[in-house]
């Protein structure tokens, strides 16, 4: 089924001053674009006197000094109606008030977190199936998340592994994820976290997959499932093993290293589309 909705999926955003053990050292040259901003340019085309957004936030506790930023910044850019919804296990995603204001809404945004909690939470759940049934059958919904909320939009999720100097069997884990995008991984804050390896690893075990990566302060819009146009002050990476000639991935032991031959790469930034 070729959905009717748009979905946006965002690198995610690092706080300032957080730079840590496991992270590079990125310098943006070009200029940012926040996803309340890109959120308010897809629905000023929207014909509507009124538009609501329901925030989802499952993958992580909210304080609510960002509940106000998150309300705040939306109304900013022309959502008359900013509501969170709080789901913490599978009772309230299967909620059927929480789950009319889903159908209610213009749009919904997915936060960032653990995707691994967000992914058990929303498995079979009623919720996931009304985000999906709006997305597929009504073109002026939008879908977003960031960071977390991005990771678990394809139809694989990376839910963790090790980034070490070689790849290793049993370095990384992989599930199910919301399945908005068929054949594909995402991972994000992929260049300030050094996630190549990572990435690369889930494609080689899921070559008919291709992995995307996003960056911090980067995005990508998808229309009618397939789509692509990339937007913000970062770059995005596809990992495609479609053409791979060799591989020891499925072979090799705990302490041997895993290798491919013609694993493809492309690199997209602000401007660049592509069809999935």
């Amino acid at each position: 089924m070729i959905p009717k909705g748009k979905l946006l999926i965002i690198g995610g955003h690092e706080a300032k001053g957080d730079e840590g053990i496991g992270t590079l050292i990125v310098e943006k040259r070009t200029s940012a674009i926040s996803h309340f901003e890109i959120l308010g340019q897809l629905i000023q085309h929207i014909p509507r006197l009124h538009h609501i957004i329901e925030i989802i936030a499952s993958a992580s506790e909210i304080p609510k000094e960002m509940e106000d930023m998150y309300v705040n910044a939306y109304k900013n850019e022309g959502f008359t109606h900013v509501g969170i919804i709080k789901v913490e296990n599978s009772k309230d995603a299967n909620n059927i008030e929480l789950i009319k204001r889903i159908q209610s809404a213009h749009a919904v945004f997915f936060t960032g977190g653990d995707q691994e909690k967000l992914l058990t939470i929303f498995k079979d759940s009623t919720m996931l199936h009304a985000v999906k049934t709006k997305y597929n059958n009504d073109e002026h919904f939008i879908v977003s998340g960031t960071s977390a909320g991005a990771m678990v939009m394809g139809q694989l999720s990376i839910t963790g592994g090790l980034i070490g100097s070689t790849l290793l069997k049993g370095d990384i884990q992989i599930t199910q994820g919301f399945g908005m995008l068929d054949n594909v991984l995402i991972d994000t804050h992929f260049i300030k976290r050094g996630r190549f390896p990572r990435l690369a690893h889930a494609v080689l075990l899921n070559p008919t997959c291709l992995g995307i990566g996003i960056e911090e302060d980067t995005a990508l819009i998808i229309s009618g499932g397939t789509d692509v146009t990339c937007i913000g002050s970062g770059m995005v990476l596809l990992i495609n093993g479609k053409h791979i000639t060799h591989s020891n991935v499925k072979t090799a032991d705990e302490k041997t290293p895993i290798v491919a031959d013609n694993l493809r790469v492309n690199i997209l930034a602000q401007g660049s589309n592509f069809q999935l």
